[in-house]
């Protein structure tokens, strides 16, 4: 497998045994170094020339044409979560987002002691974010296992992704939405897409087919085809488990390696995959099922977003599971 990007051999080493983060100065090109000291960056989204980006501690970093970044407050109607792997996490803009200003936001917050998930609507005004409307609350959430993926299919049409909570038997019960995709229907309101989920934290479609990444328990990271209706097993089988009337992944890391991939993005018809303990963008052949390249040096990665032309991916070494390098977390372009 050819690896794209090696900035030195000590420096893929360290950044594949212990997650520390590489000094991606020393890489020249194909990167560009777009902006700089992001807090925990979590979601990318791209306008004309512009960036919005979701930081998890509950601000959204806008990077203007020319570069400059400014840290915009986002007016949560509830208190965000302290939990690990919580906060501020998915956002996407509206596709009318030049006309209304709106975006879809996904966050952990706490009420009376105890940790949920909601998914809003939010509202650009005069530079600051306001929730709007809720459209789901009270999604519970453990510890970790949140979810918090959000995306628009080619249609337009917002989709979420639930973990389970770390409670896997609620996978399997379609009376929850934890460990499910779900989809905003016509009368604004949320189903059950698929189920049997662990914690997906990745969407993203061909013309004609969906894709969602999927974290696995300690190993057997997952890649699946997402049909509606579908049950893809959890925590019923996993890795290279099968049983009748289960889904199984398109691609799976097996027992032997970890990625922990979180956003995904076809690009050049290829899927690119951000991986966070894998500390690496992976390039998944849809043809062949097969990883034909990887980028890596840039310590953990949380996002990637393609506009058409080119790739871009954020690091998440201030996540407080990283070693962040002087200016991080950064976002990067990737120049082909």
């Amino acid at each position: 497998m050819r690896k794209i990007l090696l900035p030195s051999l000590s420096l893929f080493l360290l950044a594949g045994c212990n997650n520390a983060a590489p000094n991606p100065q020393e890489a020249t090109a194909p990167f560009e170094e777009i902006a700089s000291d992001l807090e925990a960056p979590w979601a990318i989204n791209k306008t004309g020339d512009e960036f919005y980006i979701s930081e998890r501690p509950g601000s959204v970093a806008h990077i203007a044409d020319d570069g400059t970044m400014t840290r915009q407050e986002v007016n949560f109607s509830d208190t965000l979560s302290s939990a690990a792997e919580a906060g501020f996490l998915g956002f996407v803009l509206k596709q009318d987002f030049e006309e209304s200003q709106e975006a879809y936001g996904y966050y952990v917050y706490e009420r009376d002691g105890e940790d949920y998930n909601k998914i809003v609507t939010l509202l650009l005004e005069n530079g600051q974010w306001q929730e709007n409307e809720v459209l789901l609350e009270g999604i519970p959430t453990g510890n970790v296992h949140h979810g918090g993926r959000l995306e628009l299919d080619p249609d337009g049409t917002l989709f979420a992704t639930i973990g389970d909570a770390s409670t896997p038997e609620l996978a399997q019960d379609l009376g929850s939405v934890n460990g499910k995709i779900l989809k905003l229907n016509s009368s604004n309101e949320f189903e059950i897409y698929s189920h049997g989920h662990r914690n997906p934290q990745g969407l993203a479609w061909t013309e004609e087919t969906m894709y969602a990444s999927e974290h696995g328990q300690s190993a057997n990271d997952e890649i699946n085809i997402i049909e509606e209706g579908n049950n893809y097993g959890w925590p019923t089988i996993e890795g290279e488990e099968t049983e009748e009337g289960l889904e199984s992944p398109f691609y799976m890391t097996g027992s032997a390696e970890t990625w922990a991939p979180s956003g995904i993005a076809i690009h050049n018809d290829e899927l690119y995959i951000a991986a966070l303990r894998g500390t690496a963008i992976q390039i998944l052949d849809l043809d062949s099922a097969e990883v034909t390249d990887s980028i890596e040096g840039f310590g953990r990665v949380r996002d990637v977003h393609s506009d058409g032309d080119s790739l871009y991916f954020i690091s998440n070494n201030t996540d407080g599971r990283g070693t962040p390098a002087e200016g991080d977390d950064k976002l990067y372009k990737l120049n082909e």
